[in-house]
């Protein structure tokens, strides 16, 4: 990866101007909701552009952005409290570091990216910054939620009976994948992950993030261009959530 900034000073200025945010097409498929790009396109002026870069409405990242930078300036509030209690719990429990970082990062695509298929859009986003175990553990955490393990504490969380109904099935690729990892060495890694994870809803609890500084200086490889900016098969991700609302 390329260490070298690549972030310019003012990206894409556009003072003076209303900016539109037109949302993305994946948001509206299958919600009814009209077309927003043609209504927006006809209301275009000089005065009157598309939101690219930073939305004045959003805290502004720094130039070369670490981890913590996008749990505080980016991530929604249940995912902020929920991915930091979920460490919490681990470290507590006595578990190594393996499993704290594993649990900081486990939901991290839902902070303030996709929450479809979540495991595997948070594994790729930490991939080249975490070990290969971690990576997997995160991914094969998303199947391993749906299937209880009595002998790991885990069951069934009540809460998905809510969500989904009594009578919901995951899906085949969803059930292959709980196999795969029933049969995996690092199988408890990332069971550990749900089991630390269904509990980590709780209101009034305030955790510093700067706890886990030291954990994710060992277990996280922070590019020194910042995250997005480092030339990673990920970078594009990053950038996407310091610049949410971008038109392109």
């Amino acid at each position: 990866m390329d260490d070298k900034p690549i972030q310019p000073e003012e990206p894409f200025p556009q003072q003076g101007r209303e900016r539109m945010i037109c949302p993305q097409p994946i948001s509206a498929l299958g919600t009814g909701e009209p077309n927003m790009e043609k209504p927006l396109l006809a209301r275009m002026s000089p005065e009157r552009v598309f939101m690219m870069g930073d939305n004045p409405a959003l805290p502004r990242m720094p130039k070369a952005p670490k981890l913590l930078d996008f749990f505080r300036l980016r991530f929604s509030q249940i995912t902020y409290h929920h991915l930091l209690q979920s460490a919490k719990n681990a470290l507590d429990a006595g578990h190594d570091e393996r499993i704290v970082i594993a649990c900081l990062l486990h939901d991290i695509s839902n902070g303030a990216f996709l929450r479809t298929e979540h495991g595997y859009w948070s594994a790729q986003m930490v991939a080249p910054y975490v070990s290969e175990e971690i990576a997997w553990a995160i991914q094969y955490h998303q199947a391993l939620r749906y299937f209880a393990d009595e002998s790991a504490g885990f069951e069934y969380p009540d809460s998905y009976n809510h969500f989904f109904g009594a009578d919901y099935e995951p899906p085949e690729y969803i059930q292959q994948a709980h196999r795969e990892a029933r049969a995996h060495r690092w199988y408890m890694t990332s069971r550990l992950i749900t089991v630390h994870d269904q509990y980590s809803f709780q209101d009034n609890v305030v955790i510093d993030p700067e706890m886990f500084t030291d954990i994710i200086g060992r277990n996280f490889r922070q590019p020194r261009a910042g995250l997005g900016f480092d030339g990673s098969p990920v970078a594009h991700m990053w950038r996407t959530m310091i610049w949410p609302n971008n038109f392109l």
